[in-house]
């Protein structure tokens, strides 16, 4: 009986747990960048993600060639932006919280079909435009606009521009095709991540070691938990489950990252939890409209390196059509 129940809800019961672990690195982020450098702390963990997904993939090494470096450099830069914002949102006097973080982030998934929509010159389908309005609508209750005290703060709008980096990221990796290797696209946007962040940490930051206990437990957890890990957990699912499932039990990331995050400060402020299911709410419409559209639409869910599968449609010619590169 127990072989048989892990049989039948294993994979589920993985990917919720890679979505827990998405969700407490919000928390263990904002703690960690309080305790040393944010550009040292962003080039350890993903120095962390780069070694361990080798270690979990070998064989990447052999897939490198110029058309992955090239389009992986570009998607990693991107990326490098996303992560920037968003740690510096979290980083600061004018800091957000960790569960507003979560669920802000979290709007590249609704963010991304739009601005594709934009780029393809195709209107976006009614159902996909209800979802954005709803979670629109929850970051109105979720920002405390309107309230005498204000509630909107640079940290948030910092994060939205994380939101937009990541659709735009989500949005290059959507243009490739057959002709590139997904694990050696990842393998190049972690080194790149690493690289940049590392370059900017010499210059203006220069750390030391990190010591502090809670520190080095956020880079390892962030690095080969929330990284390494967690894509080789979403690439066994893909071959057990269809991309629209797995992408709709990941979606549970920004609800775990509230939940962490409203635990630890020990506030749950009403509005606020109300625009983040609003919110969450929005993130999921958008998820089922893309599930179910026909086959004919190319539709994929083009994963992020740590984060929700984001719906991707069939791009303009003169690129292929995208791949959905979780089950490769």
């Amino acid at each position: 009986m127990p072989r048989e129940y892990l049989s039948k809800y294993g994979v589920q019961v993985a990917l919720v747990g890679v979505a827990a672990v998405w969700g407490t690195t919000f928390v263990m982020v904002s703690d960690a960048i309080a305790r040393y450098p944010m550009y040292g702390f962003l080039a350890w963990r993903f120095a962390v993600a780069t070694v361990a997904f080798v270690v979990f993939f070998p064989r990447v090494l052999k897939r490198l060639d110029a058309v992955n470096v090239r389009t992986g450099v570009i998607a990693g830069l991107v990326l490098t932006a996303g992560y920037i914002f968003q740690t510096w949102g979290l980083d600061g006097a004018t800091r957000t919280t960790p569960a507003r973080a979560a669920f802000i982030t979290g709007l590249y998934v609704v963010i991304t079909p739009l601005l594709q929509a934009v780029v393809l010159r195709r209107m976006p389908k009614k159902a996909t435009l209800l979802g954005a309005a709803i979670a629109l609508g929850g970051l109105w209750l979720l920002s405390g606009i309107g309230r005498a005290d204000g509630g909107w703060i640079l940290g948030d709008t910092l994060i939205v521009v994380c939101a937009l980096a990541y659709s735009v990221h989500m949005i290059v990796l959507g243009s490739t095709g057959e002709k590139h290797d997904v694990m050696a696209l990842t393998l190049v946007q972690l080194a790149t991540v690493t690289v940049v962040c590392t370059a900017i940490s010499l210059i203006k930051e220069h750390p030391a070691l990190p010591t502090d206990g809670r520190v080095i437990v956020a880079i390892l957890v962030c690095g080969v938990l929330a990284s390494a890990l967690a894509f080789v957990i979403q690439t066994w699912a893909q071959s057990k489950l269809p991309p629209s499932r797995v992408a709709l039990i990941l979606v549970m990331e920004p609800a775990f990252g509230g939940l962490f995050g409203w635990s630890v400060a020990g506030v749950w402020p009403l509005r606020e939890v109300l625009g983040a299911a609003a919110m969450l709410g929005g993130m999921i419409v958008s998820e089922v409209v893309a599930a179910m559209a026909p086959k004919a639409e190319q539709v994929s869910f083009e994963p992020a390196v740590e984060g929700m599968p984001a719906p991707i449609a069939g791009v303009r010619d003169g690129f292929d059509a995208p791949v959905s590169h979780t089950s490769e």
